[in-house]
Parts: structure tokens; C-alpha cells; sequence
């Protein structure tokens, strides 16, 4: 398990902060960072590499381990979008709709480890 960069503290102000429509740059950068660590710590793995740029990637699921290239399973987003999807405040079958996020691979899938906060 990856060791966590950020204290649950200081992800928690940041969630928080962004929540609440006050986060600077930086506060919204950490908060995504937060989320995406905690994805990493409910969905140990390799399998599945979750993109948000330019904020942060965590590779989570169990399952064949990518090592070179492009890794065969991708999620990514803009940092709204994740911080939507990891709050709740926005379903995964929607944002895929909408085009909001872009998955591909047979293991891109995240609908059944969201929300991650309520």
C-alpha cells in the first residue's frame, strides 16, 4: 500500500475548502490528490490507472500489473470532475455520458468504488 502523502487532515480542510466554493489552486490540487490517495487505499492494485491532470495518477484494482507504455485500463478527468465523482455529487454513468470522463479498458470501470465521501 502507497504511503499517504497527505495527512487526512489537511485533505479533509482541503475537501472542505472546495466544497464550500473557497479553495485556491493549491487547496483544490490537494483535495484531489486526498481523494485519489484514499481511491488508491480502498482499491490496492495495478490494474487500473486513474489520471487527473495536472493534479495526480494512482494506479488501484487488483489485476495484471502494467509495467511499460500505455497502461491497458485508464480513467481520467478534469479535477472537477473527479472531485464530483468522489463526493457524490456527480454518478459515473453520467460523467461518461456527458463525456467527462474518458475510460478505457475492460477493468476502467470506477462506478462501484464511488463515492468515496458522502
Amino acid at each position: 500500500m502507497a504511503r499517504r502523502r497527505i495527512s487526512r487532515s489537511q485533505g479533509e480542510a482541503a475537501l472542505v475548502s472546495w466544497q464550500a466554493g473557497t479553495a485556491d489552486r493549491a487547496s483544490t490540487i490537494r483535495a484531489v490528490r486526498y481523494l485519489l490517495e484514499e481511491l488508491g487505499e480502498r482499491a490496492p492494485g495495478h490494474a487500473v490507472e486513474v489520471r487527473v491532470p495536472p493534479a495526480g495518477v494512482v494506479q488501484v484494482v487488483e489485476g495484471p500489473r502494467h509495467t511499460r507504455g500505455t497502461p491497458p485500463n485508464v480513467v481520467e478527468m478534469s479535477m472537477q470532475t473527479w472531485l464530483l465523482l468522489a463526493t457524490g455529487a456527480l454518478v459515473w454513468s453520467d460523467a461518461l455520458a456527458a463525456g467527462d470522463v474518458s475510460a478505457s479498458g475492460l477493468r476502467a470501470d470506477l462506478s462501484d468504488l464511488l463515492p468515496l465521501v458522502g
